[in-house]
């Protein structure tokens, strides 16, 4: 059931702490930068696919996933155009990888690193077990990596998730085995190491750029096929439990998990019946500097702000409907940002 109330539908300025919001409607051939009232500030023009992460470069400049000529790979979920563009659309740099998914992440270095799959393999097919069985695509089960490229596109490294131990590669019963992890999302830090979320191992995990090591991992089918790992500033890390392999009711939730001790110190679960909360397939989340929490309930369009007791103080339903001749209209939202006013980001965005 679609929103009847789209654009802003609460806010709380006394308690609301959201800024500039960067969204990218699926379906659109557009990326919007919102203010704390809904409005449009700022739109850029671009070539976006059904799964897409835009954000924004210190610069001001938008970096997004955008559709290839010919993708390659889990058929809905390739993009395989990386491209920075300017404050008018205009493309200043560009990587294409036709196995490239779900999210990039461009470097300080000039590079990019992101998530892409590679050709099906018996092998692979044999490393991961679990998921519904033969429900493999026709050429069979999708390798995936996660690769890096130089400013002028050469891979300088590259990690597949064949490399996970044994007793990780174990998907939900209810996965679908077309890809090795169904990754969603990476998230590289400034000490050298990579923060990366698995859909179908129901997993988190940080493993060191360059040697690909291990270094934490945090599985648990609650999550329910998770997005929007991402690393807080107390060393937490904060993700979206899409909630879709529940062993009860299905509902989303957030969660933040102490690394050190893999507890759960804090969740959001919405209190009055919490299926009016669900997101099945995207989704995400952001630790705002002063304790609240920005979530996107992805497959309603919709965006809100709690606080740390729950509160809901800020909520948005994008306006904007795409055409999917699978889904029909539809206003997803795979993800967002926000950007605080003193951010030099937005400085001549706004």
């Amino acid at each position: 059931m679609q929103h009847l109330t789209i654009g802003l539908r609460q806010r709380d300025a006394a308690l609301s702490e959201v800024g500039h919001v960067m969204i990218a409607p699926f379906g659109s051939d557009a990326a919007f930068l919102i203010n704390p009232r809904g409005e449009v500030v700022h739109r850029w023009s671009n070539d976006l696919g059904l799964t897409h992460f835009c954000y924004l470069l210190p610069n001001g400049n938008l970096f997004s996933n955008e559709v290839c000529a010919a993708p390659k790979g889990v058929p809905l979920t390739t993009s395989g155009m990386m491209r920075e563009r300017d404050r008018d659309s205009t493309i200043v740099w560009e990587h294409c990888d036709p196995y490239q998914h779900h999210d990039a992440r461009r470097l300080p270095n000039g590079g990019a690193i992101y998530i892409a799959y590679t050709d099906p393999n018996l092998t692979t097919d044999a490393n991961f077990t679990g998921g519904v069985p033969d429900s493999q695509l026709p050429e069979g089960m999708y390798g995936e990596c996660i690769r890096e490229v130089n400013e002028v596109g050469e891979v300088v490294w590259e990690w597949h998730t064949d490399a996970l131990p044994p007793a990780l590669r174990r998907m939900h019963r209810n996965a679908n085995r077309w890809s090795a992890g169904h990754l969603n999302t990476l998230h590289p830090l400034d000490d050298g190491t990579v923060l990366v979320c698995s859909k179908s191992l129901n997993m988190t995990f940080l493993i060191q750029r360059g040697t690909g090591e291990l270094l934490w991992q945090f599985q648990n089918d609650a999550l329910g096929g998770p997005h929007d790992a991402q690393r807080l500033e107390n060393g937490n890390v904060l993700i979206f439990a899409n909630g879709v392999y529940a062993p009860d009711l299905h509902h989303s939730q957030v969660w933040e998990i102490d690394p050190t001790t893999n507890e759960v110190v804090w969740r959001y679960l919405q209190k009055d019946n919490p299926m009016q909360f669900y997101s099945p397939h995207i989704g995400g989340c952001q630790r705002l500097a002063g304790g609240n929490t920005l979530i996107c309930e992805g497959a309603q369009g919709n965006l809100f702000e709690v606080t740390p007791e729950g509160q809901i103080v800020w909520d948005y339903v994008n306006p904007v409907k795409g055409y999917h001749p699978r889904f029909g209209h539809i206003n997803w939202l795979f993800r967002m940002r926000s950007y605080a006013a003193t951010d030099t980001a937005i400085q001549d965005l706004i």
